[in-house]
């Protein structure tokens, strides 16, 4: 039985999606990261970009076959391969390197002032993401993750959403229920499933709104519900 979604007074919390709602990739990709070519370059400096580009989408293959989000090395792994690179310990070594996060992350104009917004009014928050571990440690390098009580992240938890284990990991870990919590993403889907879970939902649709579920544009219209 489909539980109905809490009114805007009872909200208490909100979970946010993180790509597409909170940052983005500078230079407009997210897999692999932006320093690819490069690092790869350094070890075999004769690849073309003809040959990165069908790599690359060797791994966007590899990704449409799972059900979580895959190791790290387990994913450079499938394009060095495919780039006829050896994938020594060394350069999986160096493409997972640590480089601050805003080298080649930034987060949405507006973000920043809106979670500060809602922190200010005592409403809590959490993030619900289909990402690598250290997301907790972009967040920080973005200035964003102190404002953050949990994190749901598929490669911890094995699972990607509209896996309700998404969603419940989040609220339980705030220890509300699902009802008194708010689920934000750029994907009206993922939130279509929030809202049959008995969760709030907002798709954010920067570009227009959609009439399948609640929306909005800015991530500044949430504070109206709080």
């Amino acid at each position: 039985m489909t539980t109905r979604p809490a009114s805007p007074t009872t909200l208490r919390a909100v979970l946010f999606d993180s790509g597409g709602v909170l940052m983005q990739p500078i230079g407009g990709r997210w897999n692999p990261r932006a320093d690819f070519e490069e690092t790869v370059l350094a070890h075999a400096p004769s690849i073309t970009p003809q040959q990165f580009a069908a790599a690359i989408a060797a791994g966007d293959r590899f990704f449409a076959t799972l059900s979580s989000t895959p190791d790290y090395d387990d994913y450079h792994r499938v394009m060095l391969r495919h780039l006829g690179v050896d994938p020594t310990a060394q350069l999986l070594a160096d493409l997972r390197r640590d480089v601050p996060a805003p080298v080649f992350l930034e987060t949405y104009p507006g973000v920043e002032e809106t979670l500060a917004e809602l922190s200010r009014r005592g409403v809590r928050m959490a993030v619900v993401s289909d990402a690598w571990p250290d997301l907790p440690d972009l967040h920080d390098g973005l200035g964003i993750g102190r404002f953050f009580e949990a994190y749901a992240i598929s490669a911890v938890l094995g699972c990607n959403k509209p896996d309700p284990r998404m969603y419940h990991h989040a609220s339980t870990a705030l220890g509300l229920p699902p009802g008194q919590c708010l689920f934000v993403d750029d994907d009206p889907e993922l939130v279509a499933e929030a809202i049959r879970l008995g969760y709030a939902g907002r798709a954010l649709c920067r570009d227009s709104a959609v009439s399948a579920v609640p929306s909005v544009t800015s991530l500044t219209q949430l504070l109206d519900l709080f």
